[in-house]
């Protein structure tokens, strides 16, 4: 990105921050309606007050008792007759004095703001009309409207409506210019006679009116040549050149000697040519804001038909940067009030952490000032994921990329939980701290999710790297050392509340998870280092994990029960029970059906490997290869239906999935029909089966010491060297019905000993006598061997031919 394009991105954030400024105002003094407002000693108030706000002041003393009481007046069953009546003012003195406090906490607008309601307070027909609520809401509405549809508009759009205040800025500072300086001249001697009498003494002193002048008069003359650039009225050459003749003339006109009542009004009459083409700017404008709104509303309408509304709205988001915009409102806002802190006249000496403290609160008294603190910790988590992801030396991840977004929007929504606008700075410097307490809590959770893929890849991937390994395991005790630290901390300085239960649920679910990781990181590492297959990590992670996810699927249901007792208890409000019920639906409901999920295909899984056959080592030996689904060797395998030869642990995994064979996409179980329909099995095919592809065991200790495959393949070597030195016509088709009948065999073989082996099973639970089962391993064994190398005799042959 060049510099040019980030200047240009800086300039229009900093163009979209004085409309965010002019929302925070209007919010400050409640869009014109009659507001609460907070005296400065706090009189006492009932259990069901001192209990607002999320998880609120529940550690007092009393809260308990008054739980009763609480659940009265939550449902309108408590005494009207015990609350105290509060004398009010008359609702202008009210409105007038909450507009002029709120304005007056260090606001962007707090003198101007004040100075106009003291004055407006004194007009009597004003001030009847201002005081119907009705039409100072819908001023108050009118302006927040317009300050968000300024916000939304187009870059060039925006320049020019700044233009157009601009102009009709410098038309009153120029009015209220001209009116300083026919004050001062006012009280001052005739200039024009010390100007005929070359006075030299008056005209040259420092502290004369001349000089008291000439800053007006170099002020009015930039302006008119300001004016006369920006104004987006009709440009005639001779008015462009008279602009600033026009600003400067009532300060050279009241030289000459004119009576009091036209030197009075010449700023008015300088005022009425920029007025005018404000005016006509105005009209010749309207048109086109008109249509520039319509072709925004019928732009949106085009981008939902076609692109759906989240599309737009994250369209609009990037375009506006509203991130950005936040932050630096926000910013301003914090630096106005520290300066306002700094000029402050008070005997006091300054003091930080109160500072801090009221910067804090004041930067969270409206909506806008939340959104602007939330862009500020949204920033800080996501450089807070950056750092995590540096040390842990990895770059793809996109855990850390929503780490901000999603620490903004549950920030966000903690503070509309617990109304943190609406309580009292005092408890709402404590609901925030709570608020960033539990905030930090989940930001441990992120970086576990972070942290934890590492893990398992490093540990799956037998990665030497030790300064890696190294790394992953100090973030892991430090997920581990903080929430203990936290915990140790809150439940020695703080009592029992619902609060307290929150962040203790969330910091153990943390432990518990990076405790879980590990677990599964060691087991790795322990597979890894083995020789030889090992078939029971399957169930001691599944052992772990279940584990872990139980521990958090009780703490789900603590919070639930936790934030049921606040809903009616402490604070209801509808977002609350929105939450709780996103709550109970993703994190209790969605989470119990996915676990007895997986339980029930594990065990019916288990169920199902049961039934299958294990395979004897003298089977094992004749088969001679590898699982097909995790290609390791076999030292135990189960049977299918379909005479294939996988590990138990593998077929199982297999079946959560389908219950077809991997390889032959047959049914994998025995059933009763299968059964019925398997023919007896030849004792003459199954002993030429033998004798065909002998077996190397206890029972077979004559025959020869090699495999079926490579004695097939040795035969087939010999017949390839024979048929080189004879006839190869002759040889060939001897050859080729040789090999067939070896497969019309081993087919017979192969229905043969799965008749055998499914009476087996089938049987009551009486095992099979030890001869029958040594005659059926054989059977099965040759069969085994002889159908998978039937295609091989047929190639063997097609190339000696």
């Amino acid at each position: 990105m060049s510099m040019r394009t980030k200047v240009l991105g800086l300039v229009d954030v900093m163009m979209r921050v004085p409309p965010v400024l002019v929302i925070d105002e209007i919010l400050k003094i409640g869009m014109g309606l009659p507001t609460r407002f907070y005296p400065e000693t706090n009189p006492p108030q009932s259990p069901v007050a001192e209990d607002v706000g999320f998880l609120a002041d529940a550690d007092t003393p009393g809260a308990a008792a008054d739980a009763f009481v609480a659940l009265k007046a939550f449902f309108g069953l408590g005494d009207a007759a015990q609350s105290p009546v509060i004398p009010t003012a008359s609702p202008l003195e009210q409105s007038i004095d909450n507009a002029s406090k709120s304005a007056m906490k260090d606001g962007m607008l707090s003198t101007g703001f004040n100075m106009l309601m003291t004055e407006l307070s004194h007009d009597e027909t004003l001030s009847d009309v201002l005081s119907i609520t009705t039409v100072k809401f819908m001023i108050c509405l009118f302006g927040f409207l317009s300050a968000a549809c300024i916000f939304m508009l187009w870059t060039r759009h925006l320049v020019m409506v700044y233009m157009f205040l601009t102009s009709l800025g410098l038309t009153f500072l120029s009015y209220w210019s001209n009116v300083s300086a026919l004050a001062l001249m006012e009280r001052s001697p005739c200039i024009l006679e010390d100007l005929i009498s070359l006075n030299t003494t008056r005209l040259l002193d420092s502290g004369g009116v001349i000089m008291s002048l000439a800053p007006h008069v170099m002020a009015q003359w930039f302006m008119g040549m300001l004016f006369a650039y920006i104004h987006l009225g009709p440009r005639y050459e001779l008015l462009q050149k008279s602009m600033p003749i026009i600003f400067t003339s009532p300060i050279l006109v009241a030289m000459l000697p004119l009576p009091p009542h036209v030197v009075e009004h010449l700023p008015v009459i300088a005022g009425t040519t920029p007025i005018i083409l404000t005016l006509v700017t105005m009209v010749y404008s309207s048109m086109e804001a008109s249509r520039t709104v319509y072709n925004g509303y019928q732009y949106a309408m085009n981008f939902v038909t076609n692109f759906g509304l989240s599309a737009l709205i994250e369209n609009e988001w990037q375009r506006l940067n509203v991130p950005n915009v936040l932050r630096v409102f926000w910013t301003i806002r914090i630096i106005q009030g520290g300066y306002a802190l700094a000029v402050a006249d008070s005997n006091e000496p300054f003091q930080l952490f109160p500072a801090i403290e009221k910067l804090l609160v004041d930067g969270c008294e409206t909506l806008t000032a939340v959104l602007g603190m939330t862009g500020v910790i949204s920033m800080i988590c996501h450089y807070i994921g950056r750092g995590f992801q540096w040390f842990l030396m990895t770059y793809d991840n996109d855990e850390e990329k929503s780490l901000g977004t999603v620490s903004a929007v549950l920030f966000y929504i903690l503070a509309l939980q617990t109304g943190l606008t609406s309580l009292s700075p005092e408890k709402r410097f404590v609901r925030l701290c709570r608020n960033l307490c539990l905030l930090m809590t989940a930001l441990l959770h992120f970086l576990h999710n972070i942290v934890s893929p590492i893990l398992m890849s490093l540990s799956a991937a037998r990665n030497p790297s030790r300064k890696r390994h190294v790394r992953a395991l100090t973030v892991c005790a430090f997920l581990i050392v903080t929430p203990v630290s936290l915990l140790y901390y809150l439940w020695l300085q703080r009592s029992i509340s619902t609060w307290l239960l929150a962040v203790t649920a969330f910091s153990v679910e943390v432990i518990v998870k990076v405790l879980v990781s590990l677990a599964t990181y060691t087991l790795f590492l322990l597979d890894a280092r083995r020789q030889f297959f090992w078939e029971k990590l399957d169930d001691y992670l599944y052992y772990v994990r279940a584990f872990g996810n139980s521990v958090e699927f009780c703490f789900g249901i603590l919070l639930f029960i936790n934030g049921a007792w606040i809903l009616i208890f402490e604070s209801g409000g509808a977002i609350r029970a929105i939450m709780m019920c996103i709550h109970a639906y993703f994190n209790i409901w969605c989470e119990a059906r996915a676990g007895w999920s997986v339980f029930m295909k594990r065990r019916s899984a288990v169920h199902k490997i049961s039934s299958l056959p294990e395979a004897t080592p003298a089977q094992l030996q004749a088969f001679d290869d590898v699982c097909a689904i995790c290609y390791q060797e076999m030292y135990s395998a189960k049977i299918t239906r379909c005479r294939h030869f996988f590990h138990g642990v593998c077929l199982r995994k297999w079946l959560y999935v389908q219950d077809r064979c991997p390889l032959c996409h047959e049914i994998m179980m025995y059933t009763e029909k299968a059964e019925e329909n398997v023919p007896e099995p030849e004792p003459a095919e199954a002993e030429q089966a033998e004798h065909l592809y002998p077996r190397d065991d206890a029972n077979n200790a004559g025959a020869t010491g090699r495999l079926p495959e490579r004695a097939i393949a040795a035969d087939a070597t010999e017949a390839s060297t024979a048929a080189s030195t004879s006839n190869a016509a002759t040889e060939s088709a001897a050859v080729i019905s040789e090999a067939a009948a070896a497969a019309a065999e081993a087919r017979s073989a192969s229905v043969s000993a799965s008749s055998s082996n499914a009476s087996f099973i089938t049987a009551s639970n009486q095992p099979p006598t030890p001869s029958a089962t040594s005659a059926t391993s054989a059977a099965a064994a040759v069969a085994t061997a002889a159908a998978s190398n039937t295609t091989h005799i047929f190639r063997v042959t097609q190339e000696q031919q």
